[in-house]
């Protein structure tokens, strides 16, 4: 499931977006300052930034400088109430994807968000590998030999992030906020319960991987004898 930030100081718009895009079936997130967007943005837990330009505190071309220069490459789709060629000029140039002049029809806004978040998922490797295990993103398959099986989708989304870091520590905060979200609710031991779920899908594919427990921190993957 692809996770979308929403940084846009019109809270009406900004709900009314976020809804259409959960509906759709992202996991979504929403703030109202430049302040607040770049410091969710640089969390690294998103696959797209919908950032509008004219933003208390600090403005979007600003947030959109700083991501860039601090090696965040995500996609990022401005919004702006102006249409001169000369602003979205400046930011393309800043390091923006694409580009929508508000008021703009909420298909071509989705039909944009597919194709920003397709290019994002062309540059992942298709299959990550670890050990003798191998994940399926396309599938949300875990495979170890011959034997499959079905990630559901925060499964997939926990050994995702593992297997992408390999062999360090990955804290248990980075695994809550890139499965259920910054502004998420949800209890925080969530995270430890389908860890569990791994580890019985890991030993049920008969995989020598194991998810370790670093204690206090996080967890990561090792193969064990």
């Amino acid at each position: 499931m692809n996770r979308i930030l929403i940084v846009e100081d019109e809270r009406r718009m900004a709900r009314g977006l976020q809804g259409l895009l959960t509906k759709q079936g992202y996991a979504v997130d929403a703030v109202y300052t430049g302040s607040s967007g770049l410091d969710y943005a640089l969390s690294g837990i998103y696959d797209l930034i919908v950032l509008d330009i004219m933003l208390p505190e600090m403005d979007g071309l600003s947030v959109l400088r700083q991501l860039r220069s601090s090696g965040v490459e995500v996609p990022v789709l401005l919004l702006t109430a102006k249409s001169e060629v000369e602003e979205r000029v400046r930011g393309l140039d800043c390091g923006a994807d694409d580009y929508l002049s508000k008021p703009f029809d909420t298909g071509e806004f989705l039909a944009r968000v597919r194709a920003l978040t397709r290019r994002r998922d062309r540059l992942l490797e298709d299959t990550l590998h670890f050990g003798d295990v191998s994940l399926d993103r396309g599938q949300m398959m875990l495979c170890c030999g011959s034997e499959r099986i079905r990630l559901g989708p925060k499964e997939f989304q926990i050994m995702e992030c593992l297997m992408d870091e390999k062999n360090r520590v990955v804290s248990r905060q980075r695994l809550y906020e890139k499965v259920w979200g910054l502004l998420s609710e949800t209890e925080y031991n969530n995270v430890e319960v389908y860890i569990t779920f791994l580890r019985r899908k890991l030993r049920a594919l008969h995989s020598r991987v194991q998810i370790r427990s670093a204690r206090g921190t996080g967890y990561f993957m090792e193969v064990g004898e």
